[in-house]
């Protein structure tokens, strides 16, 4: 990241994309407002940070250790983010109720399975644990059915879906559907996604909003939350999704789509 930053600081031109892959989560999900760009050919943008403050922060993070021994031997091993993760799946091949765990890390991918080509990766653990439901809930989203035969289910909660193990391997699917909470969090996990993952991201929503209306039934944290779920949702062309934020001026958790399954 120190390469980039360092460009920026002398109006040179970077690429965005790459640079993206750098930043840390939290602001991966709100890039667009924290820097402004001047495009100058189809890869490389001149890039400015709105804020000094953060621009500074963030070339501290530049200089952080290389790992968390190193880290930990200068007194916070959480200044560096763990090389491996572990993530619970369920797939065909299993031979009982439990689900799978797959071990990632940067230089390789340790699965009992083989990958199907499409993923569903649901924030919630009791979501996750009745994904035959979730199945059904998305493909009734997709106009499709679904099934372990067809599609691998991830849970990815707390963020856990976007440590950069678990994104190198979810690149490795062609579809990945997401079955997150309908508020701001969900929202931004599902950017700081398709960021990283591009098209193959899908933001499951159901056809007709009707039956789930009376699920909006979490008041946000603040006003504020609110109105940034509602411009977010348009943004990313979630007109229905948006439309029920602004009527409503609630969230949905996607418990109640077990309710509707």
């Amino acid at each position: 990241m120190a390469k980039y930053l360092a460009a920026m600081r002398e109006g040179k031109p970077i690429n965005y994309s790459a640079f993206l892959k750098q930043l840390p989560s939290d602001l991966v999900a709100r890039h667009r407002d924290c820097f402004e760009l001047d495009r100058v050919s189809q890869q490389r943008w001149r890039v400015t940070c709105r804020d000094e403050a953060m621009m500074t922060e963030l070339e501290r993070l530049a200089q952080a250790p290389s790992s968390r021994r190193d880290a930990a031997l200068q007194g916070d091993s959480h200044r560096r983010v763990t090389a491996t993760a572990f993530v619970l799946v369920y797939h065909d091949a299993l031979v009982d109720p439990r689900p799978d765990v797959a071990c990632l890390n940067a230089d390789a991918s340790h699965i009992g399975f083989t990958p199907k080509s499409t993923a569903l990766v649901i924030e919630n653990e009791d979501n996750f644990a009745h994904y035959p439901q979730m199945l059904a809930f998305a493909g009734t989203c997709l106009g499709e059915t679904l099934s372990l035969a067809t599609c691998d289910v991830i849970l990815g909660g707390g963020h856990r879906v976007l440590r950069e193990p678990v994104t190198d391997w979810l690149a490795g699917y062609d579809r990945i559907l997401c079955a997150f909470d309908y508020d701001l969090g969900g929202l931004k996990m599902y950017q700081a996604l398709q960021v990283r993952l591009g098209d193959r991201m899908r933001f499951l929503q159901p056809p007709d909003w009707t039956p789930y209306r009376d699920g909006f039934q979490k008041t946000p944290q603040t006003p504020q939350r609110l109105m940034d779920a509602i411009n977010r949702a348009s943004t990313l062309g979630f007109a229905g999704l948006a439309s029920l934020f602004s009527e409503t001026r609630k969230f949905m958790e996607q418990e109640i789509i077990l309710d509707e399954h």
